[in-house]
């Protein structure tokens, strides 16, 4: 989800890293699924990435329920 997003804002993983003052490395993790955003920095990534968090936390939600609509319960 993360690495769709970077790449529709058509930022590198550097770039992405600047914007949001974190380590380029932290983002490739992420990405890979390695390591898991605090909410901090889900909300500084949200910022550089001009999403919300809560848009991005739907996305999350969407990829590991692909059957569930976002409000369905």
């Amino acid at each position: 989800m993360l690495r769709r997003l970077r790449k529709e804002a058509k930022l590198s993983q550097e770039q992405l890293a600047l914007e949001a003052d974190v380590e380029r490395n932290f983002v490739s993790l992420i990405e890979r699924g390695v390591n898991q955003p605090t909410i901090r920095i889900m909300f500084k990534l949200a910022k550089a990435l001009g999403t919300s968090p809560s848009k991005m936390l739907i996305d999350v939600e969407s990829e590991l329920n692909p059957s569930k609509t976002p409000n369905q319960e």
